[in-house]
């Protein structure tokens, strides 16, 4: 009858036995390599491969001290603008050997500060969080316990934390700008909740230099079906604007939707804008025109300087990632009425 037991899973002592060393020099190996001599360090080398050992990170963890986890708090996963923002973070993470842990706070400070004592109490080394709103908790926190931290998607040099990010004001300048480019002066803004969303305030600010134009305004929630019905109450208006400019390509993906829906034509009828370039953005129909947002190069940023910080004591100064206007088929010449 065959052998069905599974094999015994090897560990350090079963390694330095079989290379003839002791235990502390395995150790020494796995996390101190450059210094051990070449010849022990091949020999133990050939006994973790003949062994098929594999070290556990809890362990390597306390024999080290560290546990080379940098934690990071969004206030979502549910949209793409953070799904790839956290992927450039992990992927350059990774050449520091380090790992990321995510922590979602629903945009809630509160539950912000409770999240990130979570990852402080797992060992977190850095932490990189979402903006300049904050409990005073999470600041004390940091300065409590000596933690190299972040603040991304929002820049600020008077921050009191390196602050690594878009100017979100301009962004909403350069989407206004666009549309009275074009002769818009009618034009109606959807954006989300304001409450503790200081990304959102600042595209809104952007605004306020809007030269002859009229606005108005509509809060919706962050996704596709709140754009839809956003659309419905602009289009339901007695004097319809003629364009629309949507704070996020979420949103705006919803408006061009429902205009759809309704047989309105885009832009013939009305233009619709959208800020943060996602993906998708580029193959709505029709394509729609935005503001991109450098989310890629700000997570490489912003792993490289926390990195940069835990590893070498380096602090990093903050940075300025450039915003600029993606024009596509959404938009248009206003048409006389």
């Amino acid at each position: 009858m065959a052998n069905t037991r599974s094999r015994k899973r090897a560990n350090l002592r079963d390694v330095a036995k079989l290379a003839n060393v002791s235990v502390a020099t395995v150790s020494r190996v796995l996390n101190t390599p450059d210094s051990v001599a070449e010849a022990t360090k091949a020999a133990v080398t050939a006994a973790i491969a003949e062994l098929r050992f594999v070290p556990s990170a809890a362990a390597r963890a306390i024999n080290s001290g560290r546990s080379r986890v940098v934690g990071a708090l969004v206030p979502t996963l549910d949209h793409a603008i953070f799904a790839r923002y956290l992927a450039a973070i992990e992927q350059t993470l990774s050449g520091y050997r380090l790992s990321l842990v995510v922590a979602t706070t629903k945009g809630d400070a509160a539950i912000e500060a409770e999240k990130a004592q979570t990852l402080v109490d797992i060992g977190a080394e850095g932490l990189i969080v979402s903006g300049v709103t904050h409990e005073p908790g999470l600041y004390d926190l940091i300065e409590r316990c000596q933690l190299p931290a972040v603040a991304t998607s929002y820049y600020d040099p008077d921050f009191h934390l390196p602050t690594i990010g878009y100017d979100n004001a301009g962004a909403g300048r350069i989407a206004l700008q666009h549309l009275l480019d074009l002769g818009h002066s009618r034009i109606a803004v959807v954006h989300g909740s304001l409450i503790g969303n200081d990304r959102t305030l600042a595209r809104l600010k952007g605004l306020e230099d809007t030269g002859d134009a009229e606005l108005s305004f509509v809060e919706a929630d962050l996704s596709i079906e709140d754009g839809c019905k956003s659309a419905q109450t602009i289009l339901s208006a007695a004097h319809r604007p003629t364009a629309i400019l949507c704070l996020s390509d979420v949103l705006a993906t919803g408006v061009l939707y429902e205009m759809q829906r309704q047989g309105v034509g885009v832009p013939q009828d009305v233009s619709v804008i959208g800020i943060d370039d996602l993906p998708g953005s580029a193959h709505a129909s029709p394509s729609l025109t935005t503001v991109h947002l450098p989310v890629v190069r700000m997570g490489h940023a912003t792993a490289v300087a926390i990195s940069e910080w835990i590893e070498n004591g380096l602090k990093p100064s903050g940075m300025l990632l450039a915003t600029e206007l993606v024009a596509r088929d959404s938009t248009g010449i206003r048409r006389p009425a």
